[in-house]
C-alpha cells in the first residue's frame, strides 16, 4: 500500500481524534465521488463501444457501483478482517433496510417480474450460501466458489441479452443514455480519476477507522457495520432518492438487488480468495441471520402486489434501525 509505505500509518497513529474524524469524512467523500466517476466512465466507455444498455447496467454499472465496498473491504482484510466482513454485511443491511425503505417512503417501488423470478431468488440463495461459508472463517476456496457463481451469473446475463430475452425498458435506456453522452477520452479520464479516488479514499478511511475504533474501544466489526457500510452505500442512497423524486422508483429495486449480489459474490468472494476472512461470533449469530430475515421479508414484499408500499418501506427502515441499535448494544455491554 503506497500510503503506508510513505509513512501514512505513522501519521494516523500520531493524529488527534478530531483529525481522524476529518480523515474518515474525507475518505467517505473520496469513495463517493470516485465511485460515481468510475461508474459514469465505465458506462460511457461501454456504450461508446456499442454494448447493449441493459448489459451495461446489469454488469459494468453494477460492478462499478460496488467498487467503494470492494476496495474498502480489500484494504480492511489486511488491516482489520472484522472491518471487512462488517462492511459487507452492513452494506447489504443498509441497502435493503435503509435505502430501499427510504425510497419506498418517498414513492412506492414498482417491482419488475424479472427481479421476482430470477435475481431475488438468486440473492436469497447467495445470502444463505455466504452465511453457511462464514462459520469459522471465509476461506480462499469458498471465496473462489462465490466468484465462480458470479461468473456463471454474468455469462447467463450475456446469453439472455444476446438472445433478446431481456426487456430493454425505456426507463433503463433513459438512465444509461445520460452517461453515454460523453467522448471516449472523457470516459477514460473519469475512469482514471475514479480509480485514484477510490484507492485513496479506501486507504484513508480504513486506516483512520481502525485507529479511531482502537482508541474508543469500539469493535472494528461495529465500525464496519455502521460507519463504513453506510458511507459506502451513500452513492446508492443518493441515486435511489433522485430516481424516486423523478418518478422512476422502479429503477431502485433492481440496483439494490444487483448491488447486494455483487457485495456477496464479488466483494466477499474476491476478498476471501486473496486473504481468508475470520468471522466474529456476534456477526455470525446476530447480524447475518438478521440479513437473511430481511432478505426473506424483501421477497415477501416484492411478491405481494409487485410493489413495496410506503408502509412496507417504513417497516424496512424500522427493522434496520433496530438491528443497528441492537448491534451497538451487544458490543458495548
Amino acid at each position: 500500500m503506497i500510503l503506508s509505505l510513505a509513512g501514512f500509518h505513522e501519521f494516523i497513529v500520531g493524529s488527534p481524534g478530531f483529525l481522524l474524524c476529518g480523515l474518515m469524512l474525507f475518505g467517505l467523500l473520496a469513495l463517493s465521488f470516485g465511485g460515481d466517476w468510475l461508474t459514469t466512465g465505465a458506462a460511457t466507455l461501454s456504450l461508446n463501444l456499442k454494448m447493449s444498455p441493459v448489459l451495461v447496467g446489469l454488469t459494468i454499472v453494477s460492478m462499478a457501483t460496488s467498487m467503494p465496498e470492494m476496495l474498502t473491504s480489500l484494504f480492511a482484510a489486511f488491516e482489520s478482517p472484522g472491518l471487512a466482513m462488517g462492511t459487507i454485511v452492513g452494506s447489504n443491511l443498509a441497502n435493503t433496510g435503509l435505502i430501499l425503505g427510504v425510497t419506498a417512503l418517498i414513492l412506492p417501488l414498482r417491482i419488475q417480474l424479472r427481479l421476482i423470478q430470477r435475481e431475488v431468488p438468486l440473492l436469497l440463495g447467495a445470502t444463505g450460501l455466504f452465511y453457511s461459508f462464514s462459520f469459522g472463517q471465509l476461506t480462499r476456496w469458498e471465496g473462489l466458489i462465490l466468484l465462480l457463481l458470479l461468473l456463471s451469473y454474468l455469462v447467463y446475463i450475456v446469453i439472455e441479452v444476446r438472445q433478446g430475452a431481456v426487456d430493454e425498458s425505456a426507463e433503463f435506456d433513459e438512465e444509461i443514455a445520460v452517461q453515454g453522452q460523453r467522448s471516449t477520452w472523457s470516459a477514460l479520464f473519469l475512469l482514471s480519476v475514479g480509480v485514484i479516488g477510490l484507492s485513496l479514499g479506501a486507504e484513508i478511511l480504513v486506516q483512520s477507522s481502525v485507529e479511531l475504533a482502537g482508541r474508543m474501544g469500539v469493535s472494528p466489526t461495529l465500525i464496519g457495520l455502521t460507519v463504513l457500510a453506510f458511507g459506502t452505500s451513500l452513492p446508492e442512497l443518493a441515486a435511489c432518492v433522485a430516481a424516486a423524486r423523478a418518478g422512476h422508483s422502479g429503477i431502485c429495486a433492481g440496483n439494490i438487488v444487483g448491488s447486494n449480489l455483487f457485495n456477496l459474490l464479488l466483494i466477499g468472494g474476491g476478498v476471501a480468495a486473496i486473504n481468508p476472512i475470520p468471522v466474529a461470533r456476534e456477526l455470525l449469530y446476530f447480524e447475518m441471520p438478521a440479513l437473511i430475515v430481511l432478505t426473506l421479508g424483501l421477497v415477501y414484499f416484492f411478491k405481494t402486489g409487485h410493489t413495496v408500499t410506503r408502509k412496507e418501506g417504513g417497516c424496512l427502515v424500522l427493522y434496520y434501525l433496530l438491528v443497528m441499535l441492537a448491534a451497538a448494544w451487544m458490543r458495548s455491554s
